[in-house]
């Protein structure tokens, strides 16, 4: 399909909700690479900060920006893009354990504090290695559309071993330019402001590459973070999103139940919610921040009063 029959269809099928896009800039990691990065401050210099991970085969501002004002109305709202995905760093391979590196290193860039981590989908597997890896540098998680391990279900284990074997089997166009140029080219292929906002979902879709997001697929069909779950020790809280396809509401139920205090918001909405059920995803995202920056103040304090060491992977 040609990019203006693609266009027309997506005007005419799909709707989306106008927000303000703020603006980014490229943010160098030390020793890992830059990524793209939108730094929206709070209502003061000391509010606390959500720092936003996007869905798989999206960018960061393509997963969150109908959230990102009403969340700045009570948080200064950081936006990155993963590895592969958009302007995100470019590596041999895609590993969740580096994504999680990226979040840590971008928090000690930007010297981020009071961190709550929120991620949708691909992002909230990234959030719950983040902890796993990093618990010391952030005080939340807000995990939404989440799950504890794919291949839960026959369909999906065939799938994601026959999406391994082929990405196994095509390594080697990762260790080439392929895949930069693929995914820098399809940023450029509208060439639009975001005046028309159908235009600008476009033109962030396309910034990532079908190879990318079969490396994140495959890669996300390892994750399984059940066995220590019941560790995590920071205030967090599960968005549910109840009519979702992809990931069975019940092994999102599920996860929440057996993380320690973990409070749930479900709401009647499908996986691809965050943008196109916003109407009903935000408000949730927004409650269930408040209520894990509430418990914050709370675990900060006894953090201080007894430090503790972070997980290791």
């Amino acid at each position: 399909m040609n990019p203006l029959s693609l266009r027309g269809l997506v005007r005419r099928r799909v709707y989306i909700p106008y927000a303000r896009i703020p603006a980014g800039e490229m943010v160098e990691l030390a020793g890992r690479g830059s990524t793209y990065v939108t730094d929206t401050p709070g209502p003061s210099p000391d509010s606390p900060t959500i720092l936003l991970l996007h869905a798989v085969g999206c960018t960061g501002l393509l997963t969150w920006f109908p959230a990102i004002e009403p969340l700045s109305r009570r948080f200064r709202v950081v936006t990155m893009d993963q590895r592969w995905h958009g302007r995100g760093i470019q590596s041999d391979e895609f590993s969740l354990y580096d994504c999680a590196d990226d979040v840590a290193a971008l928090i000690d860039e930007l010297d981020l504090r009071d961190v709550i981590v929120a991620g949708f989908s691909m992002g909230s597997i990234i959030a719950q290695r983040v902890w796993r890896q990093h618990g010391d540098k952030i005080d939340g998680l807000v995990l939404c559309a989440t799950t504890d391990r794919f291949r839960s279900t026959l369909p999906e284990r065939l799938f994601h071993a026959g999406l391994e074997a082929a990405m196994v089997g095509a390594r080697g166009v990762s260790r080439s330019r392929t895949a930069v140029r693929a995914s820098r080219q399809a940023a450029r292929t509208l060439d639009l402001a975001p005046s028309d906002m159908h235009d600008w979902v476009l033109q962030e879709f396309r910034s990532t590459s079908p190879w990318a997001v079969g490396q994140a697929v495959a890669a996300l069909g390892r994750h399984h973070s059940r066995p220590w779950l019941s560790r995590i020790d920071v205030p967090t809280a599960v968005v549910v999103t109840l009519h979702d396809r992809v990931l069975p509401p019940d092994n999102q139920i599920a996860l929440a139940r057996r993380i320690p205090g973990a409070t749930i918001h479900d709401i009647e909405a499908g996986h691809a919610a965050c943008v196109l059920e916003a109407e009903k995803f935000v408000p949730a995202l927004v409650e269930a921040a408040v209520t894990v920056n509430a418990r914050r103040r709370d675990f900060t304090r006894q953090r201080a009063a007894k430090p503790r060491s972070s997980e290791t992977a």
